[in-house]
């Protein structure tokens, strides 16, 4: 089992910058892709972004151009997240998927955008 857990989180001013990060343990060979979901009071989570074993990427069309997702490694993955709205403001979850289905969640980081 794939364990997760985010940081980076916090308090930012409209037009800021964060850095996510989500590091994973136990299993991580396991690990086909990982991302990014948020989920703001009252609405459903939703995909920001996620990234594969190979690089390759999908984007929320709300962020694309403002964030970007990396993973330098197998179990570490970023979400560099720029000119930030209060749109913005929600929980933050890291996800890891494998190819036979199953999913690992994180416990979730605070975004907080101000306008």
């Amino acid at each position: 089992q794939v364990q997760l857990v985010e940081s980076g989180g916090g308090l930012v001013q409209a037009g800021g910058s964060l850095k996510l990060s989500c590091a994973a343990s136990g299993g991580i060979f396991s690990i086909n892709v990982m991302g990014w979901y948020r989920q703001a009071p009252g609405k459903q989570r939703e995909l920001v972004a996620r990234i594969s074993n190979s690089g390759s990427t999908n984007y929320a069309d709300s962020v694309k151009e403002r964030f970007i997702i990396s993973r330098p490694n197998m179990f570490t993955a970023y979400l560099q997240m720029n000119s930030l709205e209060p749109e913005d403001t929600a929980v933050y979850y890291c996800n890891a998927e494998t190819p036979w289905g199953s999913s690992s969640w994180g416990q979730g980081t605070q975004v907080t955008v101000s306008s």
